[in-house]
């Protein structure tokens, strides 16, 4: 194994694993008021609504693929029933098709930052650097799949007797470089720029995907209480001043002082 190789398939997805997870912790203790989605949904709506949708929703279901073919061995398909070949369909078919979703909303997303000026002026240099490395990832991994999947025959490329078990034993700190060497190109393309893409994740936007709302779930309700006096009942319990206008409450407190308490506060 040529030092090249130890590099790239051993080296490298350990130092992009690492800064990921400094990166994260850093911005985490030094920027969480940066960490957000940045929206420039205020600049410009309608392009949004139907991109950014098609594009979470598809990637939502590319990440459930990854993860069923680098995480699960053959063994495991295997044992509840389910042959090569259907595994193949199964991961072929839904894949293309939120691939396709993803990269269409992609390519909404894009252009909408390229057209609209207001949006464009907004993009800072993070964000290009990883709309750039995002698309530069999806586009290799889209062609993977094509090329070695849909049209790779009926079995198409077998993965995960190379890439899936690579992967596995290299988070496990027993690299196995060998099982890259015959990994067809576009599969190593797609996999360099996935480490790279992760390398810069903590420095970009992208970090807002950690933070999910899931407190929404469980959250009480927010209660709302009209401020127009006109709105409500003339029966109202006391406590609900406190929510009328400044004004208003103002005239009340004022009516309610005694005179002396009114010429103490004279």
């Amino acid at each position: 194994m040529s030092p090249h190789d130890l590099f790239l398939w051993v080296a490298f997805p350990w130092l992009a694993v690492a800064a990921f997870i400094v990166g994260l912790v850093w911005r985490w203790r030094t920027d969480q008021f940066g960490w957000t989605t940045h929206s420039s949904q205020i600049y410009e709506s309608r392009l949004l609504r139907l991109s950014s949708p098609l594009f979470h929703w598809g990637m939502v279901f590319v990440i459930l693929g990854h993860v069923m073919g680098l995480a699960f061995p053959k063994s495991w398909t295997r044992a509840v029933g389910i042959s090569d070949h259907a595994y193949h369909l199964i991961a072929t078919i839904p894949g293309t098709i939120a691939g396709t979703a993803a990269i269409l909303g992609l390519i909404g997303l894009l252009y909408r930052r390229v057209v609209n000026r207001t949006v464009f002026l907004a993009t800072s240099v993070s964000d290009k650097i990883m709309y750039a490395l995002l698309s530069l990832t999806m586009v290799a991994g889209f062609v993977a799949t094509v090329s070695t999947q849909v049209f790779g025959g009926p079995h198409g490329y077998d993965y995960r007797a190379t890439i899936s078990p690579w992967l596995r034993q290299l988070f496990i700190f027993n690299a196995q470089p060998e099982l890259m060497s015959d990994v067809p190109w576009q599969f190593k393309v797609h996999v360099l720029c996935g480490f790279l893409l992760l390398a810069v994740w903590p420095f970009t936007r992208l970090v807002h995907a950690f933070s999910a709302p899931v407190g929404y779930l469980t959250r009480p309700y927010v209660v709302y209480r009209s401020r127009d006096p006109q709105g409500t009942s003339s029966r109202r319990p006391r406590y609900d001043v406190a929510w009328e206008p400044v004004r208003s409450h103002h005239k009340e407190i004022h009516r309610a002082a005694s005179p002396r308490t009114h010429e103490e506060l004279r």
